[in-house]
């Protein structure tokens, strides 16, 4: 691998890339600083237009991880400021820097909601404004690539939620919600969803650097198998030896809720844990198919449950009693 610019590593996946690779071959640019590589990480935001400086002469690939994606982003404008604007951006930058090969993380949110198992061919249909905004970057990154298809490489993986030790997610929401005792399960628990350990991704994504070929590439990738939010629950008690409370909601009570505490963030405006987007989140079903990246040759070196196992017992074993 030659220097390779990484675009938004300072956060959760970025800085598991770094480990892997090596900072000695590559650098990291981001609108935050780095906790554990500030030492070869420039400060940039990339809804600036001017990245030109930042590049150095020996990059030849750009992997663009910075993305806003939390689902109480406000204002919304912001996806589309920092998915879509920031993406042109970093292409105009590279176009002036010569540089033509670009690995871009997006999401199966593109997808949407509740739909059977998508692959790489299924029409895009996303649910969120963080969906919306990542497939209109995709589109961005295609139309960037075709316009000199046979020298520009263009990779876009589309992770599943992912998870690991030191993040504060969605999915560290849930699992701590689980292992406190406190979690509440709504809906019937039968729906499945697609997940991601971190130092998969990671692995996925040097995998990927490694096998770069010109052209247009598109993966989606998550970790096998999918678990119902059922097996999740056991899962937690398994690597956190202790019995979890077993109560229940139905889905319309759960949603109801949902809807109350998106009422009161809009007359207080504060932010609540519960809406109703995470409530039809966590109660949808959320699969995907992931063949063409495990056929590729990639192995991942963590099993789901190694991953769960991992991060249960790093973040919560003796945190929460």
């Amino acid at each position: 691998m030659r220097h390779i610019a990484l675009v938004g590593a300072s956060g959760f996946i970025g800085t598991r890339l770094i480990d892997l690779i090596g900072k000695e071959n590559c650098y990291n640019i981001d609108k935050n600083p780095s906790e554990k590589y500030n030492d070869i990480t420039t400060i940039q935001d990339i809804r600036e237009k001017h990245l030109n400086f930042v590049f150095t002469n020996s990059t030849d690939t750009v992997v663009l991880l910075a993305a806003e994606h939390r689902d109480d982003v406000s204002p919304i404008s912001l996806y589309y400021d920092v998915n879509v604007s920031g993406t042109r951006h970093v292409l105009d930058a590279m176009d002036q820097n010569g540089i033509h090969n670009i690995i871009f993380i997006s999401s199966v949110a593109v997808y949407g909601l509740n739909k059977k198992n998508p692959d790489e061919q299924f029409p895009p249909d996303p649910f969120s404004h963080y969906g919306k905004s990542k497939w209109q970057a995709e589109k961005v990154l295609r139309e960037w690539q075709q316009k000199d298809s046979k020298t520009k490489s263009l990779t876009i993986i589309r992770s599943t939620v992912a998870f690991g030790e030191s993040n504060q997610g969605n999915v560290h929401n849930l699992l701590r919600q689980i292992a406190s005792g406190k979690f509440l399960m709504i809906g019937r628990g039968q729906n499945r969803k697609s997940m991601a350990y971190v130092g998969n991704v990671a692995a996925f994504i040097k995998f990927c650097l490694e096998t770069k070929t010109n052209g247009l590439r598109i993966l989606n990738y998550t970790d096998q198998p999918d678990l119902t939010m059922n097996e999740l629950v056991l899962q937690a008690e398994e690597s956190l030896n202790r019995k979890l409370p077993s109560l229940r909601l139905p889905y319309w009570m759960g949603l109801t809720g949902g809807l109350c505490f998106d009422l009161l963030n809009r007359i207080t405006g504060k932010k609540f844990p519960i809406t109703s987007v995470r409530i039809r989140k966590f109660c949808a079903t959320t699969q995907f198919d992931a063949s063409l990246a495990h056929s590729s040759g990639f192995v991942p070196p963590y099993t789901l449950a190694e991953g769960l196992d991992r991060t249960l017992k790093s973040e919560f074993g003796e945190k929460i009693r």
